[in-house]
């Protein structure tokens, strides 16, 4: 397996023990990250999707980040941290033979470890798609004096059942084979992340998934896959909070402005769960707002259409013009 490399310079952070929602305890949670701009400036998160890494500058994201784009590294910091169980750096399945079940909050719990190590206390913005969404609100939720504007993309305040069954199938692959059980997982995860148009314009629709799923495969591991697939499933901020709409409200109470990003013919978490996310969020008396991504792409519209996101993002970040952070 390749792993993506890490940003230059910057060695995992070491934060000591963890201990999940659950109630298990991690040895040691181990971070790894990557952050551009001024360490002294106001900070933005970026949180990645389910095979994503810490590379956003570099990598997935790195139309949107450094001098003069959207995330703007010559006013802001902009912060992205690999996700607790992902191989990629940070403490997952690779390191342990029994990894234990994680949740999209306690991957937050453990990027406010990391924040907390780096020096940041206040985020301007904490903003990811997907599974990335689902981790950002519920960095929000962990401190939300501590934020200024959350942005989920192609997220839902819950998952949907659809969506958990795809991934029951895709957990049952990983399971009966690791390998071969991977790239059918990563198959079968493919005709969720694309349209209907996008898959019309390809030929060889078979050999195109199985390359995906070879690709996947030779830098991914698969109990990663199976923990960040799990932890999605098991994704819903008003989980012991008193709902959806009591959650929000401590967003709203703490003046914590939401956009949520639909994406145009997204099957896997489409507009209709993301509008209903931003009406809850109405309903808590939150400044929220809905913002609509048009694409060919389905949901991985969020890795490709750069100018529409360019401009999602500058929206969102005109409300506050960047501070220096407190050491």
């Amino acid at each position: 397996m390749t792993l993506l490399p890490l940003s230059p310079g910057e060695p995992p952070l070491r934060l000591g023990p963890f201990r999940t929602e659950a109630g298990a305890t991690l040895p040691e949670l181990r971070v790894a990250y990557r952050r551009d701009g001024p360490p002294s400036a106001s900070a933005v998160l970026v949180v990645h999707a389910l095979t994503g890494s810490a590379d956003a500058a570099g990598d997935w994201w790195e139309p949107l980040i450094g001098s003069g784009r959207a995330l703007d590294t010559d006013e802001r910091q902009v912060i992205c941290l690999n996700l607790l169980g992902s191989c990629y750096g940070t403490t997952g399945p690779r390191d342990l033979d029994r990894f234990p079940p994680i949740t999209p909050r306690d991957m937050a719990r453990a990027q406010w470890a990391a924040l907390d190590a780096l020096g940041v206390e206040r985020l301007d913005l904490v903003v990811g798609g997907s599974l990335g969404g689902m981790v950002a609100l519920e960095v929000a939720l962990e401190r939300p004096v501590s934020v200024h504007a959350v942005m989920p993309i192609a997220a839902p305040a819950v998952i949907g059942n659809l969506a958990a069954g795809w991934n029951h199938i895709q957990l049952q692959l990983v399971e009966l084979d690791r390998d071969r059980g991977l790239e059918l997982a990563r198959q079968l995860a493919m005709t969720t992340y694309r349209s209907e148009v996008d898959f019309e314009t390809r030929d060889g629709i078979g050999s195109y998934l199985e390359h995906q799923g070879v690709k996947l495969r030779h830098r991914f591991h698969a109990g990663s896959y199976a923990a960040l697939a799990g932890a999605m499933n098991a994704h819903d901020i008003g989980l012991d909070r008193g709902g959806v709409v009591a959650a929000l409200r401590t967003l709203a109470e703490a003046d914590v402005a939401v956009t949520g990003v639909g994406i145009q013919g997204d099957i896997l978490y489409g507009p209709r769960q993301v509008r209903a996310l931003v009406d809850a969020a109405l309903a808590a008396g939150a400044d929220a707002s809905y913002r609509e991504i048009r694409s060919d792409k389905g949901h991985d519209a969020f890795l490709v259409e750069w100018g529409q996101l360019t401009e999602i993002l500058a929206e969102a970040l005109a409300a506050e013009e960047p501070i220096a952070a407190s050491a």
